[in-house]
């Protein structure tokens, strides 16, 4: 088998986004709940997401900036003011509801209401959970690592959850309880 060489920096940021989806699937989901400082939540997915760390458990999702034009996301925004998010695990029966949250709707639309999931409020943190999802993980964010200024950089968000928070699942016959002390 022979493979083409590609060199990366001949790629604009779109072609690179394009031959990374593409190489590295299929990928988990998350699908971010946040609020703002003034109580409007925000959902939206994520495909550069997965978990990094068990002791403490730590996941990761990256809201990069728009490659069209360098601007970020509220969800970026979000954990920025609030350092707090619920990671909501996308299933099947949710695809195309999620599909419909990831347009770049303008700041105070809910995205819960467009897409018509069910707000639930969350017991430890203030984003609220989304009652479709069958894992929902309320975190606390620890950190946010800038991966770079230009548009389509990546910011990775440090999300733990931490000892006494609030770990769900439907999943009942898991090998592990999902109740961390």
């Amino acid at each position: 088998m022979r493979l083409k060489t590609i060199d990366a920096s001949s790629l604009t940021p779109m072609e690179m986004q394009s031959y990374l989806h593409y190489a590295i699937a299929p990928r988990p989901i998350c699908f971010a709940s946040t609020i703002d400082k003034n109580g409007e939540v925000n959902s939206s997915p994520f495909s550069f997401f997965n978990v990094f760390s068990i002791n403490p458990p730590v996941c990761v999702f990256s809201p990069a900036s728009r490659a069209r034009d360098n601007t970020t996301k509220h969800t970026l925004e979000n954990v920025l003011e609030i350092p707090e998010c619920v990671i909501n695990i996308v299933n099947y029966d949710m695809v195309q509801q999620v599909y419909l949250t990831s347009k770049d709707y303008p700041r105070g639309v809910n995205e819960f209401s467009k897409a018509g999931f069910t707000e639930l409020a969350s017991e430890t943190v203030k984003p609220p959970r989304v009652a479709e999802s069958t894992v929902q993980l309320e975190c606390v964010v620890n950190d946010v690592i800038s991966l770079g200024k230009n548009g389509g950089a990546g910011n990775l968000v440090m999300a733990e959850v931490p000892a006494g928070k609030s770990l769900r699942s439907k999943y009942r016959n898991c090998i592990a309880t999902l109740d961390i002390k």
